[in-house]
């Protein structure tokens, strides 16, 4: 949920047959318990969270959420994605641009549940370095996998200018900062290994962070090609343009089954209902079954508040700003020059506990920021605090799910959620019109 989006592990490892999704008719029901998958075999439904307390900035407007219907029984439609976020918005725009129907079914409805707390800082920065990625998976791999965050935010802000979307789409550079992760000397050998695979990073040193920022740190990469957005007009505008070209949306309903049948699936809702598809996308967030769980993977909380108006502070350039930590800071600006701060991220354990950590958090956001930027008022005008999953090597899980032919996913977005959801809803339109992605060994669900 941190920088940009908070919807949403790198490997899941495939299910046991009996719990499949679609495919031979000895296979079992897969249940599925609002958008949280569960296994078969021991139909226990994953919980069910909170997954943000208290009023991010973007809902301040009390701006509506695109009408959704309620009746299901009967319908029958090409892609079925079970989601109503970003992801799940993404994904029906691309599906549709591939020429196939779409119905959305959400349990709460749309953009309601983890978007509107992202700070959506669109950066093609990974949450890990790529020095320390390419440890990890391998330089080659490693630079493909940044190469396409990269090209996800150029397409990301296309796509937002072809649907004429008004969400304070606004091209950034960004400024990265060094910490406990990531010293100054590291952060000049990260920056050496983004330029020799041409990535649009350089290190600049104190004098000339100072004058870009107004910062006082040893130096920082500055990166050109990120962006901003207002991640909930983002996403309600991506649904009203989906509707529009004829998809459907369903809400608040609760998906509890799903099972194979003659040239697709059968969804089953809490009411009884039973919906009808070729294909089912999964686009839940981090509510994912214990059954879809990976190795490495965790629920994390995060922190943020937005202050009030004051533009006379806004640093030059409004670059987004973050650091080489853990956990780390990340700042950026509003258009109507609020400041928005996040960070203090720690293991995920309950929603109480969460909620009552907020006062806190925040109090420590503000010593932080106080120290970086003392020019800044930091007290907040909105709080709020929410959930997103991690992986291990803070890449997602993307794809066809092994052993549930018909079934795909998106998963595990970390820090980068927004980017990420445009990876996904390339790779799963491609996939679903029996195209190969070329990073699919990097992101693929396994």
């Amino acid at each position: 949920m941190r920088r940009a989006a908070h919807s949403e592990t790198a490997l899941v490892p495939a299910l046991p047959r009996a719990a499949r999704c679609g495919g031979g008719h000895r296979a079992q029901p897969l249940p599925v318990i609002g958008v949280a998958l569960v296994m078969a075999t021991s139909r226990k439904p994953s919980t069910a969270r909170d997954l943000r307390t208290g009023t991010p900035v973007w809902l301040a407007d009390g701006a509506a959420a695109p009408r959704t219907h309620v009746e299901t029984d009967g319908l029958s439609v090409d892609v079925a994605i079970i989601g109503g976020g970003i992801s799940g918005a993404l994904i029906a725009d691309a599906v549709l641009q591939a020429g196939r129907g779409v119905a959305v079914f959400d349990r709460r409805g749309l953009v309601v549940g983890s978007t509107p707390a992202s700070t959506a800082l669109l950066q093609f920065e990974i949450d890990q370095p790529l020095t320390i990625l390419s440890r990890k998976i391998g330089r080659e791999r490693a630079a493909r996998a940044w190469w396409r965050s990269a090209a996800a935010v150029d397409q990301l802000r296309a796509r937002v200018a072809d649907l004429n979307l008004r969400c304070g789409m606004q091209e950034r550079r960004t400024i990265y900062l060094p910490g406990n992760v990531l010293n100054a000397t590291a952060l000049r050998e990260e920056a050496e290994a983004r330029a020799r695979i041409g990535l649009r990073s350089e290190y600049i040193g104190r004098d000339a962070l100072l004058e870009l920022s107004g910062l006082a740190r040893p130096g920082a990469i500055v990166s050109q090609g990120a962006a901003e957005a207002d991640p909930a007009r983002l996403t309600r505008g991506l649904w009203r343009a989906a509707l529009a070209r004829g998809a459907q949306a369903f809400a608040p309903i609760e998906i509890t089954d799903i099972a194979p049948r003659r040239g697709g699936l059968r969804l089953t809702t809490a009411e009884g209902g039973t919906i009808r598809a070729r294909a089912v996308v999964h686009a839940t967030g981090y509510e994912i079954s214990p059954a879809l769980r990976p190795r490495g993977y965790s629920i994390i909380s995060t922190w943020a508040l937005a202050t009030r108006p004051q533009p006379d502070a806004i640093w030059p350039g409004r670059s987004l700003i973050w650091e080489a930590a853990d956990p780390y800071l990340y700042i950026r600006s509003t258009p109507d020059g609020r400041i928005i701060l996040g960070g203090e991220d720690e293991e995920f354990s309950d929603d109480e506990r969460r909620d009552r950590l907020i006062p806190r958090k925040v109090a420590r956001l503000q010593a932080k920021a106080a120290k970086l930027m003392p020019w800044v008022d930091w007290t907040p005008d909105f709080t709020w605090a929410g959930c997103f999953g991690q992986s291990a090597t803070g890449l997602p899980a993307i794809g066809a799910v092994p052993d549930m032919p018909g079934c795909y996913a998106a998963m595990g977005y970390g820090g980068n959620g927004i980017t990420f959801s445009m990876i996904a809803a390339q790779m799963i339109s491609r996939a679903l019109l029996g195209l190969a992605d070329p990073d699919a060994d990097i992101f693929g669900v396994r």
